[in-house]
């Protein structure tokens, strides 16, 4: 049984590597690796690859960057030979990118079985690109893997049959256990002269907060008011590095004191930060999950969330806009030590991939003897 895995963006990456490794276990499954190239920079994906153990890509596809139409249209050109070469029994996509939706489409329509990690989540706001891309995925997707009880609901009222869906936990938690460990050895904090739980980790990226100036003026303030009570880690990812710059804003993010900016980190350094932080402040959609499974205090400046879990169990808090009175309200409340605890929501154990190892077998390994 020959699967093809997509991989194209960073968080793709942690998501694929614990089910190639599952996969990997069974001598009945050969496992490949189809890197789009939809994202391609050595410090957001080589690094991810070497990390996460990942061995080099079966296919690399070097669709690089443009328009979502651009990019989703390329991905589906060049797919198409690898499907047409290799022949797969499955084609597993993972997350709600754009190699998720161009490689599934093709999947479909060489009539493969596609099979989506992580389906089911729902924004509600399909300004969101993403969420375009997951209600179509799902829409296709012959077996459908779930994180969280709302992925079921969600699929429920769209029509998709109980039989298709399956709750298996959350492979991003596959990796953050696999990996804990290892990261927990870097010992970063001395070289930033920095103790445990004494700083804030930011991340910002998503365009509806850094494509324009009055974002990045709230993301500055924010900044600029939590520096005042805390020391600030904010590794820039390279598209709010950019708007700054273009903005002008680029010297006073560098001016503001008790603020460390960093280059973007790999898999296991971010984790260590992530663990080690008293409170994160983000835009990302994993970064959700992560810290409610470590219980770290998370805000995430999202007009909705596809993860309600987080915030429903989790130590997540949504706010929906980059408003800096309310950051600095709740900021107060979560340094003084009164955020909520969390608990870890169920089947996000560890053994994710595991299940869909099993459950892939169970379906299609007799089907391609």
């Amino acid at each position: 049984m020959k699967i093809l895995s997509i991989v194209g963006a960073r968080p793709n990456f942690m998501k694929v590597a614990p089910l190639h490794r599952a996969f990997s276990k069974h001598p009945e499954i050969e496992s490949k690796i189809i890197h789009t190239g939809q994202h391609y920079d050595a410090k957001m994906s080589d690094v991810f690859f070497n990390q996460l153990e990942l061995p080099k890509p079966d296919y690399f596809l070097g669709v690089g960057g443009g328009s979502h139409t651009q990019q989703t249209a390329k991905i589906m050109i060049e797919f198409e030979q690898v499907m047409l070469a290799e022949k797969p029994d499955i084609v597993l996509v993972v997350g709600d990118v754009n190699s998720t939706i161009a490689c599934a489409m093709v999947a479909v329509k060489e009539h493969v079985p596609v099979v989506h990690v992580e389906a089911g989540l729902r924004s509600g706001d399909r300004r969101m690109p993403e969420e375009i891309n997951r209600i179509m995925t799902d829409g296709i997707s012959d077996d459908l893997f779930v994180t969280e009880n709302a992925g079921i609901e969600n699929l429920k009222k769209e029509s998709i049959p109980d039989e298709k869906v399956h709750f298996v936990g959350n492979v991003m938690i596959d990796s953050l256990v696999y990996y804990r460990e290892k990261a927990s050895t870097l010992n970063l904090l001395e070289g930033l002269n920095l103790e445990s739980k004494s700083y804030v980790l930011v991340t910002m990226h998503r365009p509806s907060n850094v494509d324009f100036a009055e974002g990045l003026r709230n993301i500055l303030d924010i900044i600029k008011d939590t520096a005042s009570r805390t020391k600030v880690l904010f590794p820039v990812h390279p598209r709010t590095l950019k708007n700054m710059e273009t903005f002008g804003l680029l010297d006073e993010l560098k001016s503001i004191q008790n603020v460390t900016l960093m280059e973007p980190q790999g898999y296991l350094e971010f984790l260590y930060l992530m663990e080690n932080a008293q409170l994160i402040v983000t835009d990302s959609g994993g970064i959700q999950e992560e810290t409610t499974y470590l219980k770290v205090p998370c805000i995430t400046f999202r007009a909705s969330t596809e993860r309600p879990v987080t915030v429903e169990m989790g130590t997540n808090y949504l706010l929906s806009d980059l408003n800096p009175d309310s950051v600095k309200e709740l900021v107060i409340e979560i340094l003084d030590g009164k955020s909520k605890e969390g608990e870890t929501p169920p089947l996000w154990d560890g053994h994710a991939a595991e299940r869909i190892a099993e459950i892939l077998l169970k379906k299609y390994a007799k089907k391609t003897s």
